[in-house]
Order: C-alpha cells, then structure tokens, then sequence
C-alpha cells in the first residue's frame, strides 16, 4: 500500500470525508473510496491517473463538496489501495463499476470526470453496464485512447523509433523516485507540468506522484504503452466534454482532437492555454467549473425533470 504524503495545508491539502469506504472489484481488489459533500447534492466522481491518488482533486473536491456529493477512489495500487497482480484495461473498468455500485443507487446518475489514466478508465468503462446505468456525463481531461508513447512529448526528440524507445524506457522505468528535492521537482515540472506552474502546484504533484511505489508505476506504465481504447471512445455515447493543456507533453493536444472527433456526442474541448498535464492541479478553477457545468446540465436538470413528471 501506498505511503501517503501529499501536502498538508493549503488548497490542495485533501479535505476531511464525510464517509470512507471499501469496494470490492470483480477479482477481489478493495479500493479506498471517499464520500465527500451533502448526501442528496448532484453527484460527481472523479478519478484519478497513473501514480496519484484522491488527493490530486483536493482541489476541486474541496470547491464542489458545498453543493455537489463527490466520489473518489484510490486505483489498485494507488493511495490506500493495495496493489493487485492485476493490472490491465479491464480491471480499471472492473474497479470503476465497484465504485459507482458502492456508492450510487440502482439508476441513479453522476458526472464521471477522469484524468490522465482516470479518463482512460471511463473509456475501458464506456460500454459496461454499470457505467451505462451510472453516467449521465463524462469529462476527459489531460488522456488519450492509444499511441500514448509515440505521441509522448517528454523526450524532446522527432518523431520516430528512438524518440518512442526512449519515452518508453523513461517512464517504464523501475527506479524508485526517492525524495522530493529541488532537483526532483523540476524534473516532474518540466515532464508534467506547464512552464508558469508555481511552487506550490509542483509540490502538492511531487508529493502525490513520489508516493507511487516504483513497482505499481511500473506495472501500469506497461499497460499504457501498450493501451488502444479506441473502441471505448466510440461506446462514449453520453454527453462527454475534452480538457487538455496545450503545453501537456504526456498526453498532448493530438490526444484531444482525436476524441472528440471519435465520440459520438463531443460536447466541447477545451485547451488550457500554457496548461500541463497535471490539469486539475495547474488549472482546479477551469476544470471544476467544466464539471459543475456538466452536472448543472446532465444530473441537476434530469432530476428536477423527474421531480416535475412525478408530481
């Protein structure tokens, strides 16, 4: 399991729970999922990406959890998960419908909003029927479908063969990442983060991202490599908006264009200007108002649809 060290204080210091869970996935894996907000509120579930954990959406769990009931969950091996021999596609897609059975009611819908990996998983998900009963929205933000290490932009070479060996053996790598040092810092800004990112947002990801056990980023990163959901993109048949930082050199632009025009109902992309991978964290502000715009137009309009038909 997972050391926890994200940052303490601040806004990307996790805030308390209102309920804490274990799912139980299809092979036994038991995923740490948090409830956060009043118990009747439009619902949200957000999921995280490769290496990090509930507390990389401090940030928007924080602002939305006043008139939102938000969902997070640690991925296996993630947070206060334990890890599992299994790692694949599936077994994201698996865990994702663990979640939404735990903690949504039989019908009910919710905003699901991935990154990175956690979009990636909606997309695994898209044509499961737990994600079909559960999803009224989706928001992609900072992923792709596939080709993720031949578009990769952290190693700064030409397209090709050697720039795709490279990138591979970069990310695939076994190291453990050790302590947060001024040196470490700079590394994971300049390979996620865009170019204006402050201080403090590369400490809360540096925190978050080192606490990752050098095995499950290993694991993981071979299943990325390897990884085509271009058939779950097209299963994507709800409402589905596209947020990527135009200076995100993990999963670039190109990623976000091939989305949407491969969904079946794009509702809009947005490109975060001089934005890094790490989104949610460079930009909380335009990623949570995409969310509360998503569940003021697909969760809070289709109940008060159903409140009116019923009376």
């Amino acid at each position: 399991m997972t050391r926890l060290t994200h940052v303490k204080h601040g806004p990307y210091a996790p805030p308390v729970a209102v309920r804490e869970l274990v799912a139980v996935s299809t092979d036994g894996a038991r995923l740490h999922v948090e409830v956060h907000g009043p118990q009747e509120a439009p619902t949200v579930v957000l999921v995280h990406g490769w290496t990090c954990s509930t507390a990389y959406w401090a940030a928007q769990v924080r602002d939305l959890c006043v008139d939102h009931r938000v969902v997070v969950y640690d991925q296996r091996g993630h947070g206060r998960s334990p890890a599992s021999a299994a790692c694949s596609a599936d077994a994201l897609a698996d865990d994702l419908e663990a979640v939404l059975a735990a903690t949504l009611a039989p019908g009910e819908k919710a905003v699901l909003a991935g990154h990175s990996m956690g979009g990636m998983t909606l997309m695994a998900a898209a044509g499961r029927p737990g994600f079909q009963e559960h999803a009224a929205a989706v928001l992609l933000c900072s992923t792709g479908s596939s080709q993720l290490v031949a578009e990769s932009l952290v190693v700064p070479l030409r397209p090709g063969r050697v720039r795709t060996y490279l990138t591979r053996k970069v990310l695939g790598s076994r190291a453990p990442l050790g302590p947060v040092t001024p040196i470490a810092r700079r590394i994971l800004k300049y390979a996620t983060m865009g170019p204006g990112s402050s201080p403090v947002m590369v400490e809360a990801c540096a925190r978050i991202v080192h606490a990752c056990p050098a095995r499950v980023r290993h694991a993981w990163s071979h299943v990325l490599a390897s990884l085509d959901l271009d058939h779950g993109v097209r299963a994507l048949t709800v409402p589905t908006a596209v947020v990527v930082g135009t200076a995100d050199r993990m999963t670039p632009p190109v990623h976000a264009r091939a989305l949407a025009a491969a969904l079946p109902d794009c509702v809009g992309v947005s490109e975060l200007t001089g934005v890094g991978h790490m989104a949610p964290v460079e930009a909380p502000e335009a990623v949570t108002a995409r969310i509360r715009e998503l569940a003021a137009l697909y969760v809070r309009a289709g109940r008060d649809e159903l409140e009116e038909a019923g009376a």
